[in-house]
């Protein structure tokens, strides 16, 4: 699959997840298969005043291309300005956030609120074409209402302003991620539209990949919840597409996956706030493990590498039988 001039290895997609989707994170996703790997949203506002904290989450590595980075934002020509930033830093790909539901990011007129003022879209997306070559991506939902009626207008515009795909997340702006999502939306897209069309939503399992492909005939699907704590999921969709058997679960190699999550982490933010972060994100990790429980709660106060290593040793030797259990 390609989304303009860039190739992808297999027709999975990383969703760009608020404040989960940083570098080491993306690294988990990418060497667990996955073909093209987002960042997390990003202000246009804070890349373009130079805010350092902002600037810094487009910091990449040659091991997770391509990158796709999502910026979001309302006025055309601050958007336009951040695009170029974020194609100098080096982005495969840009995407735009018009998706987004969260109330202070709709109050801006950023995210899924332009899906309610095409002109304004419309206006954005031209500017931001005219000032990058790399491909330009955007990921919408169904819209303010369940017709589809917002995606299938905001779907041709953006064609017709030059964006190279688009991936759809087929609920409204007011189900957040609440219900069902309509994948039907998807199918009628697809249906509609000459780019490549990435379906996302709902898919828990590499069986419901493969089942979203084969309903809608989206090009590529996009995984955001699901691969939280479980970014194995994308070598499991890779198999199933590739009509292969999935690999095993290895609890070995889920524990060593978590350690090197941890290092990433403490290398990228520092060990004070990586061991901060830690503290809740490597539960995500252990989700269905016997007394996952009692790890969760024994690494709430770490504060060093050395010490959350030593105890997510102790519960895998625990899990295999070489220790009792922690507690």
């Amino acid at each position: 699959m390609n989304i303009g001039s860039v190739k992808l290895d297999n027709p999975t997609v990383l969703a760009p997840l608020a404040g989960i989707t940083n570098l080491p994170f993306r690294l988990l996703a990418k060497e667990a298969g996955c073909g093209l790997v987002c960042s997390e949203m990003v202000s246009a506002n804070g890349l373009v005043h130079g805010s350092r904290k902002t600037v810094a989450m487009l910091k990449s590595v040659p091991e997770e291309k391509p990158l796709s980075v999502q910026i979001f934002g309302s006025v055309p020509a601050l958007m336009a300005e951040a695009a170029r930033i974020v194609e100098a830093a080096g982005a495969d790909i840009l995407d735009i956030n018009f998706g987004c539901a969260v109330k202070k990011i709709i109050k801006t007129g950023s995210g899924v609120a332009l899906m309610q003022t095409p002109e304004k879209a419309e206006a954005l997306l031209k500017a931001v074409r005219e000032s990058i070559r790399i491909p330009l991506t955007i990921k919408i939902r169904t819209g303010w209402d369940a017709s589809g009626q917002q995606a299938f207008e905001i779907a041709a515009m953006a064609e017709a302003c030059g964006v190279d795909a688009i991936a759809v997340h087929p609920r409204t702006a007011t189900q957040l991620f609440r219900g069902r999502a309509d994948w039907s939306i998807i199918a009628a897209l697809k249906a509609k539209a000459s780019i490549p069309i990435v379906g996302n939503g709902d898919i828990f399992t590499a069986d419901d990949a493969v089942h979203m492909r084969e309903m809608t005939g989206c090009d590529a699907v996009m995984i955001g919840r699901q691969a939280i704590g479980n970014p194995w999921i994308f070598s499991k969709v890779g198999a199933r597409i590739r009509g292969e058997e999935e690999a095993a679960e290895d609890l070995g190699h889920r524990f060593d996956t978590m350690v090197r999550y941890l290092r990433a982490s403490v290398e990228h933010f520092g060990e004070t706030r990586a061991c901060y972060m830690m503290r809740s994100r490597l539960g995500w990790f252990v989700k269905g493990l016997h007394h996952s429980s009692r790890f969760r709660q024994s690494i709430t106060r770490i504060s060093s590498a050395t010490e959350a290593i030593q105890l997510l040793r102790s519960y895998q030797e625990a899990l295999q039988g070489e220790a009792p259990p922690m507690g």
